[in-house]
């Protein structure tokens, strides 16, 4: 008989997690070789998916390369490294990935869009469509309406996707 309570089950995530971000590291170890890119890999376990960032202490744009024009590779290599936690453990992974900080700014800059259009929509009672973004993207961004205490939804189709904050 296996115990399957809630503790033990968070047991069992955490560490599913933890694996998913050491095969991850593992991943991107052989890319940043492969690349000859310097790069330090840092994991950890944020809102229920493994967390893993390339960061750098060297202040060379090198990783900038793997980031991209508005994070476009930074999002094709978040998918591969994805892929490579699959083949190892044949379960989906919602891993995320970060470079030389990169997304941790953007999640920034997105709250703060999120919280002045909840404003805006407080101070005019209409809804208010933002412009089209990536799933990352529109996620921070509900939060945030959702932080200011009003509704927010996503319409549309990718890749023209986009939030709509609602009045109260």
């Amino acid at each position: 008989m296996t115990d399957t309570t809630p503790a033990t089950k968070g047991t069992d995530t955490l560490t599913r997690l933890e694996q998913e971000g050491e095969i991850a590291a593992d991943y991107l170890e052989g890319l940043l070789d492969i690349a000859d890119l310097d790069g330090d890999i840092d994991m950890d376990v944020e809102a229920d998916r493994a967390a893993v960032s390339i960061i750098s202490d060297s202040t060379s744009r090198d990783l900038q390369k793997l980031v991209g024009r508005d994070g476009e590779v930074l999002e094709a290599l978040q998918e591969l490294t994805r892929l490579a936690v699959h083949r190892e453990t044949g379960d989906r992974s919602r891993l995320m990935l970060d470079i030389a900080g990169f997304r941790a700014r953007k999640r920034e800059e997105l709250a703060e869009i999120g919280a002045k259009a909840a404003e805006e929509v407080k101070g005019t009672g209409k809804p208010l469509k933002l412009d089209p973004m990536t799933p990352f993207e529109r996620k921070v961004v509900h939060d945030a309406v959702a932080a200011a205490g009003l509704q927010s939804e996503s319409e549309g189709e990718e890749p023209q996707r986009r939030v709509v904050v609602l009045p109260a």
